[in-house]
């Protein structure tokens, strides 16, 4: 097993304990692997090393707030644990104040913001959600289906933020929102749901001989079949994101997302999944990771992130931190072996 494997899960077990068997325990799995990480930024190899652009730690902010996933308060105090715990990364959270869905788990996982949250039955706007986003260096969404749109000046905001350089990770149901927000979706490349059809963009997905097809058939945009574990294949091994990782990986049980489209400009599909029939799919080779280049900011979007085993899944959370890493501005550069 190569050394980023290594460090990652016993990084992802800590961050895992903490959510299942107490913060004891979490500490002392992490001790253990921050012990085989000392001294390396963005060490995944022996002869390989992350190098980023930013001060360290890179200053990451999780947004959100609305989405129609139960979850997302857990998922995004497990992405903010693990992305701390490597070490790489100082992580904030800003949510709204009208929070919609989440339930209970709103209050055992806060945002921690000095924000008054009030939940809500249905997904309105609030008029004071305003994150300094010019303060960070990578701003993640953990947003949904059916979130209500942000104040027009912040949207203006995101916008020359995204324009003037800074870095964007799109997660699972982050495509699904904001789907009258035309710069926005062009962030995202591709989305689903909210009206989303052939006047959005293309399907864009590969065939069964391996070519990447712009489909502008009419249609609806987004779908899935019934939750399973799938393969992943690499389609950009060369990518910065996608090297040192197989070319073909199992992952957890999720979410298949299929019949995305959008703008798609600037898109670089870095890995797709075969949506299997047998599964209620639609029999092709959809993107789960991708890559935009918006003006002079950069964008990783994942689709992957249904439930909260996905979140504990060592290849995901890795696949998510170097993504993060990348739209932050790191680049790897590759060292003579030992």
């Amino acid at each position: 097993m190569k050394l980023y494997e290594i460090s990652f899960r016993l990084i992802l077990l800590g961050v895992w304990a903490r959510f299942v068997s107490g913060f004891g325990l979490g500490v002392l799995l992490l001790s253990l692997s921050l012990s085989g990480l000392s001294g390396c930024a963005w060490t995944h190899t022996s002869n390989s090393e992350f190098i980023s652009t930013e001060p360290a730690p890179i200053k990451v902010l999780i947004v959100d707030g609305q989405n129609n996933h139960y979850i997302w308060p857990k998922s995004t105090a497990m992405m903010k644990a693990f992305l701390e715990e490597s070490g790489q990364f100082s992580v904030d959270v800003y949510r709204t104040q009208y929070t919609w869905r989440g339930d209970k788990l709103i209050e055992q996982y806060p945002a921690n913001d000095g924000r008054v949250h009030e939940i809500v039955a249905e997904a309105k706007t609030d008029p004071t959600f305003a994150p300094e986003f010019a303060h960070y260096a990578v701003v993640i969404s953990n947003f949904g289906w059916k979130a209500a749109p942000w104040p027009e000046a912040t949207k203006r905001a995101f916008e020359q933020y995204m324009q003037n350089g800074g870095g964007f990770v799109s997660v699972h149901a982050a495509n699904n929102a904001f789907p009258k927000w035309l710069e926005y979706n062009k962030m995202i490349g591709l989305g689903g749901w909210g009206g989303r059809n052939q006047k959005d963009g293309p399907y864009i997905y590969y065939t069964n001989s391996g070519k990447l097809k712009r489909d502008m058939s009419a249609g609806q945009g987004g779908g899935h079949g019934f939750v399973h574990p799938f393969d992943i294949d690499a389609r950009k091994g060369a990518h910065p994101i996608m090297q040192g990782l197989p070319a073909s990986w199992e992952h957890s049980e999720d979410e298949l997302y299929n019949r995305l489209r959008g703008p798609a400009e600037n898109l670089t599909v870095l890995a797709t999944a075969f949506d299997d029939k047998k599964h209620n799919g639609f029999g092709r080779h959809e993107p789960v990771l991708m890559t935009v280049n918006y003006h002079q900011g950069r964008v990783f979007h994942t689709t992957l992130g249904h439930g909260e085993n996905v979140y504990a899944d060592p290849m995901f959370m890795t696949v998510l931190a170097k993504g993060v890493a990348w739209a932050a501005g790191a680049t790897r550069t590759e060292k003579g072996a030992n």
